[in-house]
């Protein structure tokens, strides 16, 4: 099934001058991992301490957007400047991970806990069963609806109508309920495709 996933080779092609440039500069591939984790934490912990100031929300678009830049820098130093590591491996899916909760878990503050936990765990589980693929010996899998590059526009788009004052209180209790089903979709689609693809 399509996902943003697939626009990534357009959105790497702009950043690679400044991928190039970073290298050049002695930056690493796993400086700009932490560094985007270490900024989503810091962002979901300011929008929900401060999550009665709608304007606050501002900040996930922001945020999510720079992150998604980060996450592409990092993968080409990595893979084009000789980066890659094991201990990269470790910190690109782990960081990954601690980013999506920081910045999932913070929505709690203003919708219900119980639909944005769902939604956390099922966004953990999509990644699993990404990253399992690898050890199935049909390589990380990145199957549709769901991935990581749609909840950030998901959660983005959230944050934005949040901030503008354009979100509908009727919708709230839906909103991360659908959102963890269609997480939970994007896993099972996931696992498929990897058995698909690793004969079994």
């Amino acid at each position: 099934m399509p996902t943003l996933y697939q626009l990534k080779p357009a959105f790497q092609a702009r950043l690679r001058p400044l991928a190039d440039r970073l290298a050049d500069a002695g930056v690493t591939a796993n400086q700009i991992t932490l560094l985007a984790a270490v900024l989503s934490i810091a962002a979901g912990l300011v929008v929900a301490t401060f999550a009665g100031y709608r304007l606050i929300f501002l900040l996930m678009p922001v945020v999510l957007f720079v992150r998604m830049a980060l996450n592409a820098i990092d993968g080409m130093l990595a893979r084009e400047h000789g980066q890659a590591s094991k201990l990269g491996m470790y910190l690109n899916e782990l960081c990954d991970v601690v980013s999506d909760l920081a910045l999932i878990l913070a929505f709690a503050a203003l919708f219900p806990a119980c639909g944005v936990v769902a939604f956390a765990i099922a966004a953990l589980l999509v990644e699993f069963a990404g990253v399992l693929g690898v050890p199935a010996g049909s390589g990380r899998n990145y199957a549709g609806p769901f991935g990581k590059s749609d909840r950030a526009l998901a959660l983005g788009v959230i944050g934005f109508l949040i901030a503008c004052g354009l979100w509908v209180e009727a919708v709230v209790p839906f909103v991360f309920p659908v959102l963890a089903t269609l997480s939970v979709v994007t896993a099972i689609n996931r696992i498929r495709s990897g058995l698909r693809a690793g004969g079994t």
